[in-house]
């Protein structure tokens, strides 16, 4: 089997516990960042070496969507009001300019609690859904029979253990589409500097904000919404973000 012309980089947003839900932040948000692999590693990857020696000197930083937005180490220097405008406009600019499809799933936590009895794993839910949306992205420009590697960070054994097991139970045919034999997962070390890892840290809190609160202004989910798999017609619900239940 041949390697595909994409690779999807994956991260999330929120926690899994249904017990003691973030009543500020009560999703679990899944997001596949989708990359043709000629975009990413000539125009993507140049382009956010170029960004990071122009704010830190060096390409060695990880961009870390939660360490920015609370002004951490190595982003303490974004307490500074004027150095924080130029930072973000570069960054919102970088974001907006690369060229990527997004696939995610909002699992609103309180609902789904008050709504099942037994209510499922949030992440398989959100997997099985981003797995049958980005198969459907493939085979629609007939790369679906060929390799496609999906990247996630490790978080642990005992759960990359259980996360490779929904994944292959979900490719094997667990789903609504049939089995996906193209699908390999890949888990990257949380130290990998891998730019399609952090454009997917990057995007996947907005997309969360915007569905608890989609009247609040959110300049990062302006930017992300055009990269949201859609219908022919534009659709992006089912399509490109999944809000469950």
């Amino acid at each position: 089997m041949t390697y595909s012309d994409y690779a999807i980089y994956v991260d999330e947003s929120g926690d899994l516990s249904l017990q003691s839900i973030d009543r500020d932040y009560p999703v679990f948000v899944l997001d596949f960042c989708v990359l043709r692999k000629d975009h990413y590693a000539n125009v993507v990857a140049p382009r956010v070496k170029a960004f990071k020696f122009a704010h830190f000197g060096h390409d060695v930083v990880v961009l870390h969507e939660h360490e920015i937005r609370k002004q951490k180490p190595p982003f303490a220097f974004l307490q500074n009001q004027d150095k924080r405008a130029v930072f973000m406009a570069d960054l919102n600019r970088l974001i907006e300019e690369a060229e990527f499809t997004i696939v995610a799933a909002a699992i609103h936590k309180v609902r789904l609690a008050r709504q099942y009895a037994h209510p499922g794993n949030p992440y398989e839910m959100a997997l099985t859904f981003c797995m049958e949306s980005a198969y459907a992205f493939l085979r629609d420009r007939g790369q679906h029979e060929r390799t496609t590697h999906i990247v996630v960070e490790r978080r642990g054994t005992r759960e990359d253990n259980k996360l490779e097991l929904a994944f292959r139970r979900i490719r094997d045919g667990a789903n609504y589409v049939g089995a996906m034999p193209g699908f390999e997962i890949v888990f990257a070390d949380k130290k990998t500097n891998s730019a399609g890892l952090q454009l997917a840290d990057l995007t996947a809190r907005p997309i969360g904000r915007h569905v608890l609160d989609p009247e609040q202004p959110n300049r990062a989910w302006e930017i992300i919404e055009p990269k949201l798999r859609r219908n022919p017609q534009g659709r992006v619900s089912g399509w490109g973000l999944k809000i469950f239940p």
